[in-house]
């Protein structure tokens, strides 16, 4: 039995050492007639370091020879496998850049490159190097070059591998955007720009010994200034047709793993959690990484990607998004598609007052997926929807985490604990309390502010999520609740909640009662009993400003913040 690749990215120790591979060799014909300098951007543990691992053994010229790396491949029955073991490569990741400083960035990027100087060492041995060659190469590999020689490093080492080989040089280049999107969270952004942007462009811009580059990363950062100046960049994102089935696990290669592993039962389930992506014209991809810890664990179904996902910015984005953006959110929650312009580049600093980019930022990292997409005037409009039960687990854990952050810490269970217990006086009063004290970081609009109230709530009754079934505006007897929440067991009550704001003319008590009389007038309490459940509370909340009234259909006790 195969040994499961978890955190092995190296694709000579995959071979060698016994591992499952899912062979994904034919990205070495999609890559040879692509552009010279090629971008490939999919989400975080999508394969992409294996692939470029995989890349530089297939073309890299070594004196032990890689051939039988690929004895059984796919591209062994390609025209192309005659370039194999043909150029000199530059390989380099920089996924590991995630510092906080510009400094630490900084030391770790002369880090990686004077690894990459180590590596081909023995071009200090060659006549075709002068002595300041070598002495600048030594200072280089040392970490002691200057900033200046350090941006041009990766050039200075394309020329000399391109004079040693006569030959033209491949550059491979692992998560070249962590390092942005670091100090972008990190506020070093811009000193980060200026050094990848002579750093990159630099070795890739028109230059004659350049026989191919591939870049990968999760973004495309191309109006950033990172690239500005290349007009050789053939960019590649998850909208795009080609190489669609190169990146994740189609449904074929999954089935083939799950029988290989003996997990045929489990097909349907894992599909549940971890199908859904859609790169190009190809839907049902896997995650990766999520099916082989999966299938590690024997079929046990978890939360594996989003354990190691960096959701940081995600996470400071949809906390402060508008009211738009976090009721749509609540509809992707929900299952319904929302239809958004996806913008194919981004400039980090666009984040702080282009909010819509949000939607770009949630497809491209892997939190959304599109079921169906057009090009309108140029602009890419995709039908956004969850891919999988993973993803929508993760979504309820940061909504968790975001309205926990944002409010009274521990007091949260005491307000959950209220709500289903019907202590209406605990319950109004501390989310008397959580409103006037975090609702300032929300949105008020003026026009639909009881949106406002009901989506704060719905973040916080979504810890309930382990014992219950959370829905917010659907359709049950001749209306559309605001929030039910329905219990998994059945020992434990149902709960609907209405809210309302306070007209003119109207007392909080008023507008409280009318909440729970709209309750009963529309039937909401219909789903529940054709599922067989008889103990419900229902809710009546009012609000004016920050006042709050609470009303249930047992006692009522009235509090204002």
């Amino acid at each position: 039995m195969k040994l499961v690749p978890i955190g092995v990215s190296d694709y000579k120790k995959i071979v060698e050492g016994g591992y499952y591979y899912v062979d994904k060799t034919l990205l070495v014909k999609e890559v040879l007639r692509h552009g010279e300098v090629i971008l490939i951007t999919r989400p975080r543990r999508f394969g992409k370091t294996l692939n470029l691992s995989m890349l530089r053994y297939f073309f890299e010229k070594s004196e032990s020879g890689n051939e039988h790396l690929f004895a059984t491949t796919a591209i062994r029955n390609e025209p192309d496998y005659q370039l194999m073991g043909q150029f000199p490569v530059i390989s380099l990741s920089f996924k590991s850049i995630k510092e906080t400083t510009w400094e630490l960035c900084y030391d770790t990027f002369a880090l990686i490159i004077a690894q990459e100087f180590d590596r081909h060492i023995y071009l200090l041995s060659s006549e075709s190097l002068r002595p300041s060659e070598k002495k600048l190469f030594q200072k280089i590999q040392d970490r002691e070059a200057s900033i200046v020689d350090l941006k041009h490093s990766l050039q200075f080492l394309a020329e000399l591998l391109s004079r040693h080989y006569n030959k033209k040089v491949i550059v491979l280049i692992d998560e070249y955007d962590v390092p942005v999107q670091s100090a972008y969270v990190h506020g070093y952004y811009h000193q980060a720009i200026d050094f990848l942007k002579t750093l990159l462009t630099a070795v890739l811009k028109d230059s004659t010994i350049l026989e191919k580059s591939v870049l990968t990363g999760i973004l495309t950062l191309a109006k950033a200034g990172i690239f500005t100046d290349l007009n050789n960049l053939d960019v590649i994102n998850l909208t795009h047709a080609p190489m669609a089935d190169l990146f994740g696990f189609t449904h074929n290669e999954v089935q083939e793993l799950l029988k290989y592993y003996g997990l045929e039962d489990e097909a349907t389930a894992i599909k549940e959690w971890y199908d859904g992506y859609t790169f190009g014209m190809i839907d049902k991809i896997y995650n990766p990484w999520s099916a082989l810890k999966c299938v590690q664990a024997q079929g046990a179904l978890r939360m594996y990607w989003a354990n190691t996902s960096d959701n940081v910015l995600v996470k400071k984005l949809i906390a402060r998004a508008p009211m738009d953006i976090k009721s749509d959110l609540e509809l992707v929650l929900n299952g319904v598609p929302v239809e958004h312009t996806i913008e194919e580049t981004i400039i980090f600093p666009d984040l702080e007052y282009r909010s819509e980019l949000v939607w770009s930022l949630l497809l491209f990292t892997g939190y959304l997926t599109s079921s169906s997409y057009e090009l309108k005037e140029g602009k890419v409009i995709c039908s956004l929807i969850i891919p999988n039960t993973e993803i929508r687990y993760l979504y309820t854990d940061m909504l968790k985490n975001i309205f926990q952050e944002s409010v009274l810490g521990g007091q949260v269970e005491n307000l959950l604990r209220a709500i289903i217990e019907g202590e209406t006086d605990i319950f109004e009063k501390l989310l008397a309390s959580f409103v006037l004290n975090s609702m300032s970081v929300y949105d008020l609009p003026s026009n639909e502010p009881e949106k406002s109230y009901h989506l704060f709530v719905l973040g916080l009754v979504v810890a309930l999520s382990d014992r219950y079934e959370i829905k917010s505006n659907r359709e049950s007897g001749l209306g559309r609740y605001d929030i039910m929440i329905i219990p998994k067991k059945a020992d434990l009550p149902a709960i609907i909640m209405e809210f309302k704001i306070v007209r003119q003319g109207e007392t909080l008590e008023i507008a409280a009662q009318r909440a729970l009389d709209q309750i009963q007038e529309k039937r909401y309490a219909q789903e529940l009993h054709a599922k067989g459940i008889s103990q419900i509370r229902e809710y009546g909340i009012a609000f004016q400003g920050k006042k709050i009234y609470v009303k249930s259909n047992g006692e009522k006790i009235t509090r204002e913040s």
